[in-house]
């Protein structure tokens, strides 16, 4: 069939379906070998990649929609430990007293949603209830709560993680913090009740979140007051930026001269050994999925793939969104 669609000389791409994950992403490098220039990993069942799909499919055709069309919707997860703040601060963002709020921990066990239309783009909120470790969750209704706030978070474009600074950074933080990283969302720290906080620079603490959360060193960290709204308007503009940088596309032709640029000498490879690399493609978007086509058969190190990261953060403007990035051995 592919042999088929190329030869009749028509724009034709490929999907691939089943990537309930972004860690299934990786796989689709292995379909560029049927010769489609465009292959896109989605889930028909979990409604992933079907939007960039069709962005792609009907880029071409004649725009009769209004100027005035539906505003895009982002969907935001406030996650975080118990008693960390959340749903003072969905109460901020949303201008109205939407969740409860008190001092006892536990309060939420079901995911509260609030819509809010600022400046042109609709942003649906949704407070999770506090996770706790495993050990820790004792009553049946708290274990679904629990897992209904990991199921808004596979669901969710953007994920706000709380953080209490008036408390010590926890494990669990970083815990919570991995469901959302391995889930490939995009992560705004929001570090809550900086007003109870004295002796502290927000330098200080900032490089104690990236000394605890080194894994989400792509996270922007953001201080904020939800109980006196201070700090809070400006998270909207922090997830429209993180939202845009994980659904950002970046063509084949500006990756291959972006690598051009790159100084791959100050990558540190075991052994000094670095993978000659001959082109490079993206492959999905929310996270961005890149595939490095290379002489070799074997995978890239970390330190090599972190480097490769961190070039394309940097190239691009991916703050606030995870990065992929896979090797393939060049067809011959």
């Amino acid at each position: 069939m592919a042999v088929f669609l190329l030869r009749l000389g028509k724009s034709a791409s490929l999907a691939v379906n089943k990537c309930d994950t972004p860690a299934i992403d990786g796989a689709t490098a292995d379909f560029f070998s049927l010769g489609f220039p465009d292959v896109f990993p989605v889930s028909a069942e979990h409604d992933r990649g079907i939007e960039t799909l069709l962005d792609h499919a009907t880029a071409s055709f004649p725009d009769s929609d209004p100027p005035d069309e539906e505003d895009p919707l982002i969907q935001v997860a406030i996650i975080g430990r118990p008693n960390v703040g959340k749903s003072t601060l969905l109460n901020a963002l949303t201008g109205a007293d939407r969740a409860i709020v008190s001092a006892t921990p536990g309060t939420t066990r079901d995911a509260v949603d609030e819509e809010v239309l600022r400046r042109g783009t609709r942003f649906q909120f949704v407070d999770t209830a506090g996770i706790r470790r495993k050990g820790k969750t004792y009553q049946m209704a708290e274990r679904l709560s629990v897992m209904m706030a990991q199921r808004h978070i596979r669901i969710a474009n953007v994920a706000l993680l709380i953080v209490d600074a008036s408390d010590d950074l926890a494990a669990l933080d970083a815990n919570i913090a991995g469901y959302a990283h391995q889930a490939g969302k995009s992560h705004i720290v929001i570090v809550n009740k900086w007003d109870l906080v004295s002796g502290v620079s927000r330098a200080e603490f900032t490089q104690k979140v990236r000394d605890r959360f080194k894994f989400i060193d792509y996270a922007p960290v953001h201080f904020v007051s939800g109980l006196y709204g201070k700090g809070v308007q400006q998270i909207f503009a922090l997830v429209r930026r993180a939202y845009q940088a994980s659904r950002r596309r970046v063509p084949t032709g500006e990756l291959n001269r972006f690598v051009a640029t790159v100084d791959f000498d100050r990558a540190s490879t075991p052994g000094g050994r670095k993978p000659k690399i001959h082109y490079v493609t993206q492959a999905g978007v929310a996270p961005p999925v890149f595939v490095f086509f290379t002489g070799r058969p074997e995978k890239f190190h970390f330190s090599f793939q972190r480097f490769l990261i961190n070039q394309l953060r940097a190239a691009f403007d991916f703050e606030g969104t995870p990065i992929v990035v896979k090797s393939k051995r060049k067809s011959r």
